[in-house]
């Protein structure tokens, strides 16, 4: 027993070390998140060439994306289930290894929606293999008095997607054309991306051993008798909603009122910019502060930016809002698995974060539909904004129902704080 604490306590000072191993995960793990995120965000710059190239229509075309982040929110659970019991070796490299093959494979798309489609259904079902679904519990197992600032680096890695996937997308097709586009893109995530994930993702052996023979953490069906657990997801879905129907309706909105094209999608790199800059402040405060007021203050800022864009009539004003809502949305993404491994351990983190990713795929399909439906209906976003911005403060709010400890485990179950 002296052993176990000794080495804790020594495995638990390195974490302030560069040259902890937990690091070169963390950094390992951002490679396989920014490496899956290459078909979410390049999406909207190929719906255009793809359709123009097959006559398709534009919405027909976009229902790939749908059929993409359904695949993934419905198989998340099931991956995170599978990464709870085999852990990452069988599960990372296969899956990126996977999703970068279905996406190169678009080089040799047919004249068949139904190919299109099925190739990013494949995408999206192995997307969560390879996403922060599966690091996040890999990471934590090797941090924690730093285990905000490491998910926080992993995580990142999605908004750094977010920043470099689009234009290099956009120089590859107008260099190569779309198909050897998407060929170039799927090659450089199987040689680049599959080896570093296959190499350096791993829990920490005494980790994760200690965590399976004690079973350490709740089980899911004890988690999801919990109060916490439906305020997270209830959390997730409502502060994603304006997340999502912005990213696919913003550069619309503000070219809708009298902004550039060019200037638009420097509103979109910012909005990504933004997200980065607040992850990252994110896993800096929660090692350093209570993660209830943290993420009420990000769920704020991100109703603000909300609110703002509803109004907006300028560039100036569309940047300012933009990177509100990127900012204080980043930031919530880092609260969420922090929270999860906090309230219920390592045992089932991967399978509970999972059901979370669910509510966010539900909410991506349901953010763009609502504020499609609201400019159809009235030919302005204003009103739908208005209302994500309250439903984002009101998720804010229950932020204070939450559990206000950390709550101790007995046997595998979860006792009441």
């Amino acid at each position: 027993m002296s052993d176990l604490l000794s080495t804790t306590l020594s495995d638990t000072a390195d974490e302030t070390s560069v040259r902890y191993e937990g690091w070169r995960v963390a950094a390992a793990s951002g490679t396989g998140v920014f490496f899956a995120a290459l078909a979410f965000y390049s999406f909207a710059v190929l719906l255009k060439p793809v359709s123009e190239e097959y006559g398709w229509p534009r919405q027909a075309v976009s229902s790939a994306f749908g059929s993409m982040t359904l695949g993934a929110a419905l198989f998340a659970p099931l991956m995170g289930t599978l990464f709870d019991r085999f852990g990452p070796r069988r599960i990372c490299g296969t899956c990126l290894l996977m999703s970068a093959s279905a996406f190169a494979s678009l080089s040799m798309l047919t004249p068949s929606l139904w190919h299109l489609y099925g190739m990013f259904t494949v995408v999206g079902l192995a997307t969560p293999g390879t996403s922060a679904v599966v690091y996040s519990r890999a990471v934590a197992s090797w941090f924690d008095r730093k285990r905000g600032t490491a998910l926080a680096m992993m995580m990142a890695s999605t908004a750094v997607g977010a920043i470099v996937h689009p234009p290099l997308a956009a120089a590859l097709i107008r260099l190569l054309g779309w198909r050897n586009a998407c060929l170039t893109l799927g090659v450089v995530s199987l040689v680049a991306g599959v080896p570093i994930v296959a190499r350096f993702v791993r829990e920490r052996v005494a980790t994760a051993a200690h965590e399976r023979r004690s079973a350490s953490g709740v089980t899911v069906k004890d988690a999801l008798r919990s109060r916490a657990f439906w305020i997270l997801i209830a959390v997730v879905f409502g502060s994603t909603l304006a997340l999502n129907g912005v990213i696919v309706h913003l550069s619309a909105l503000l070219t809708d009122r009298g902004v550039s094209s060019s200037r638009a999608a420097m509103v979109v790199s910012a909005l990504g910019g933004a997200s980065l800059t607040g992850r990252l402040l994110t896993g800096w405060l929660l090692d350093r502060f209570a993660a209830r007021p943290v993420s009420f203050v990000m769920l704020a800022i991100a109703a603000m930016g909300t609110l703002l864009l509803a109004v907006a009539e300028s560039f100036g004003a569309g940047l300012l809002a933009a990177a509100l809502i990127g900012f204080g949305t980043g930031g919530e993404f880092d609260v969420v698995p922090y929270l999860l491994s906090r309230y219920f351990g390592l045992r089932s983190l991967s399978t509970l974060y999972g059901l979370h990713w669910t509510a966010w795929g539900l909410s991506g399909v349901a953010g763009p539909l609502l504020m499609g439906r609201a400019f159809d209906a009235t030919g302005s976003y204003e009103a739908v904004l208005v209302g994500f911005a309250a439903g984002t403060l009101g998720v804010a709010m229950l932020i204070s129902a939450l559990p206000a400890s950390t709550p101790a485990f007995t046997r595998g179950r979860l006792n009441a704080p």
